[in-house]
């Protein structure tokens, strides 16, 4: 349908499916283009019976009277990297909030993982969601339970907006128990779909609207995920559309993450561990770089490099004398001498009557 309609515009697909012929031209090019010749005698009946249900007038004052509003492209609030998705771009959008798509999609992560999430997956989403959202950046996830839910909840905590990519209506509540939470996202962002009001999800419509979440978004972060998870699946859709794909790494006895580990392992994604190396991923080139990790400074990091050779020739347990240390140091006596009464004086070594030998809380 998306390429029929593109081919010739959203009136002349409608008629065709009307009249319950598509033009000759058409069909002999989409077969010329596909491994396999669809049934377009079963897809015409298919979209003939769907057209006799439709009540598009009903549709838009149900939408209205519930706070939901209609967006095709070209609308103001459309957004358009959607159009990277070619013929398979969705035909319009439904959104429910107070938040304007397109404005909150121009800095915007997609953070997808396992509906059976573990503690340590629902954590990580929590993290990353909450780091991007106090930097600015929108959360963009599928509402499901699991990394969805809590990334979604990270993100509330934060300041910028979260939007929820529903497999159903913007008035269907699913799952049910995320009722409050998708009620906490129309206040703060977007719920949206490509489904009409009261279309209930199946198992076609979760994987069809995964593109949409790898559309939106300038990268995705597949948080958890097992080998078939279908947050693959969406990061099978961020790959294709060239965008910045990334994973976040789990216990290697885990098989919620073996999918991430696949990811990073085939070279696919970027391994991430932090909100600011996400960020770094897909921000601004030389804007966004993450600050390199580094470990706790130590008392003795600030110690000139004579003064530590001469601290780590000094024996723990055994006292011996400055001209064994200056050797072990490879500095002279004199210079030996002037960095252990440093030393001393800083409560690093103490002096016995047997030499010199580091002081037992140090």
């Amino acid at each position: 349908m998306g390429r029929l309609v593109a081919a010739y515009g959203p009136e002349g697909a409608l008629g065709q499916v009307r009249c319950g012929r598509l033009d000759p031209d058409f069909v002999e090019e989409m077969s010329a283009n596909t491994r396999r010749r669809p049934d377009y005698d079963r897809l015409l009946a298919a979209w003939r019976a769907r057209l006799r249900n439709a009540d598009p007038l009903a549709d838009l004052a149900e939408g209205e009277r519930s706070g939901a509003r209609l967006i095709i492209p070209g609308d103001v609030e459309w957004p358009t990297q959607l159009d990277d998705l070619g013929p398979e771009r969705p035909l319009g959008l439904w959104l429910h909030g107070v938040g304007d798509l397109r404005f909150s999609c121009l800095r915007s992560v997609a953070l997808v993982g396992s509906r059976a999430a573990t503690p340590y997956g629902r954590h990580v989403a929590a993290e990353l969601a909450a780091d991007l959202s106090e930097a600015g950046w929108t959360v963009i996830s599928g509402g499901a339970y699991g990394v969805d839910s809590a990334a979604h909840r990270g993100a509330l905590s934060g300041t910028a907006e979260t939007v929820a990519v529903l497999a159903c209506g913007t008035d269907i509540a699913y799952p049910a128990a995320n009722h409050e939470l998708f009620s906490a996202i129309r206040a703060r962002g977007l719920i949206l779909s490509e489904c009409p009001l009261g279309v209930r999800p199946t198992r076609l419509r979760f994987l069809v609207r995964n593109r949409v979440i790898a559309a939106l978004s300038r990268g995705t972060v597949v948080v958890e995920a097992a080998v078939r998870s279908g947050a693959l699946n969406t990061a099978a859709h961020a790959v294709a559309l060239r965008r910045h794909l990334a994973a976040v790494p789990g216990p290697v006895t885990s098989e919620n993450s073996a999918g991430c580990h696949r990811l990073i392992r085939r070279g696919e994604a970027v391994c991430v561990t932090s909100g600011r190396e996400v960020i770094e991923l897909v921000g601004a080139l030389g804007a966004d770089l993450a600050p390199e990790p580094r470990g706790p400074v130590l008392p003795r990091d600030a110690l000139d490099e004579e003064t530590r050779s001469v601290l780590e020739a000094v024996p723990a347990r055994t006292a011996v004398g400055p001209a064994t240390i200056a050797v072990a140091a490879g500095v002279d006596v004199m210079t030996a001498l002037g960095c252990l009464g440093g030393l001393a004086a800083a409560g690093y070594v103490e002096r016995t009557e047997h030499g010199w030998r580091l002081r037992r809380n140090k």
